[in-house]
């Protein structure tokens, strides 16, 4: 695959294909069990292989469809729209076969948007000189409520999350809105790149557009930013807007980049290539020079939830823990022990429904609901075998001194 620009990281494109044929997995290892198929053998057959499992469901969807099983149809076509979205990441170039890929996964979850028992619409935000494409789940039987605004990692599109059969935002009275910023999804297609502070001013017009919603209580939005999300998410945060009453940023991604892009999967560095369309590795090393929320801590106003894993190579704890003493704003910070990126309390349980999210959600809900005051400072070391964040058990624990 031609790919701009050119990295220093491309040359472990080797050992990288052995480690993709071994475990499965382009990236978090420390993970159990393959999220590949088993005839993947190399990181450029993933788009194919993944791209025939989602052509399957599509066609299965369909017939369904057309047998009048609604229902499955519905779920058929979100899981067809998933996988189509998740083949066509590692494309890293906008192709036939990106545009192919991506274009299978908008169809098919424009099925689910039609066959939805409550109403998800397709909606475009004005944004600088294009539009930004969102998918807004209304919560049903309310006339007015809060909202929350979904920022995805720089794995995903806005169709990849949540499960709309299990929407946990309208489970807690409020809707639902999942964005394509700038370098994800419709954006990229669009060729909308990723730069220096244009996603937070891109969060900040959908702010704008959701004020002119009848169906949005305007003193009720929220962010929940996940992964490489929580980093724009807390940018936003730090702009100091006021109609943002809170931002929950779980699996931290929003220090030093040189983690991730630089001693984690060679993955991220080629996306990142392709996300802000730099020419070189010189320029995308200007560029994600400038991505991380450090040195904005007291600009932040709004109650803030960061979560991260013990032993998350992608943020180191000790360096949360220093971004988090320097922030004045409601905090709260849940380290999970014995942990990675993708921290969770229960293992085996599905990775369509992460605990984190939900106890992540209902802390939101507290934060519109006025639990969480001006001095509220909480911090949490969740144990293996442990008790969860609502007790007193991990409270004011430090991760870094285990063995107290």
């Amino acid at each position: 695959m031609m790919r701009t620009p050119r990295l220093n990281r491309d040359g472990h494109q080797w050992i990288y294909d052995w480690i993709v044929k071994e475990t499965g997995r382009v990236f978090h290892w420390d993970e159990d069990g393959r999220e590949l198929p088993g005839t993947v053998k190399s990181h450029g057959q993933i788009s194919k292989h993944l791209g025939r499992q989602a052509q399957r469901l599509e066609k299965v969807a369909q017939e369904e469809e057309v047998a009048g099983h609604k229902s499955t149809a519905f779920d058929l076509y979100y899981r067809a729209s998933a996988k189509f979205a998740a083949a066509q990441h590692p494309v890293l170039e906008t192709n036939d076969e990106k545009k192919y890929l991506h274009g299978r996964c908008i169809a098919n979850f424009e099925k689910v948007i039609e066959l939805a028992p409550y109403t998800i619409e397709r909606v475009e935000v004005p944004f600088e000189d294009m539009q930004l494409q969102c998918n807004f789940f209304l919560c049903p039987g309310v006339d007015v409520a809060p909202t929350m605004i979904f920022i995805p990692g720089c794995d995903m599109t806005k169709e990849m999350w949540p499960d709309p059969k299990v929407v946990e935002a309208h489970a807690r009275g409020m809707h639902l809105l999942v964005i394509d910023g700038p370098g994800q999804g419709m954006s990229n297609i669009r060729n909308q790149k990723l730069t220096h502070g244009n996603y937070e001013r891109a969060v900040l017009k959908i702010v704008d557009w959701l004020e002119t919603r009848p169906e949005v209580d305007k003193d009720k939005i929220g962010i929940f930013a996940v992964s490489m999300g929580s980093h724009w998410g807390l940018e936003v945060a730090a702009s100091g807007d006021p109609r943002i009453k809170g931002v929950v940023g779980p699996w931290a991604s929003y220090l030093d980049k040189y983690y991730i892009l630089d001693t984690f999967s060679p993955r991220y560095k080629q996306l990142f290539g392709y996300l802000t369309g730099a020419k070189s590795e010189e320029e995308l090393d200007k560029i994600v020079a400038q991505m991380t929320v450090e040195g904005r801590e007291k600009d932040i106003k709004c109650p803030i939830l960061l979560t991260v894993g013990e032993y998350d190579s992608r943020s180191p704890v000790e360096l949360v823990y220093n971004f988090y003493e320097k922030v004045n704003s409601p905090k709260e910070l849940w380290v999970y022990e014995d942990t990675y990126h993708q921290a969770v309390m229960f293992k085996g349980t599905g990775q369509d429904r992460h605990d984190c999210h939900m106890m992540c959600m209902d802390w939101l809900a507290d934060v519109f609901n006025g639990k969480i005051k001006e001095g509220h400072d909480k911090k949490m070391f969740l144990r293996t075998n442990g008790s969860g964040p609502n007790s007193k058990q991990g409270e004011n624990k430090d991760a870094l001194h285990w063995w107290e």
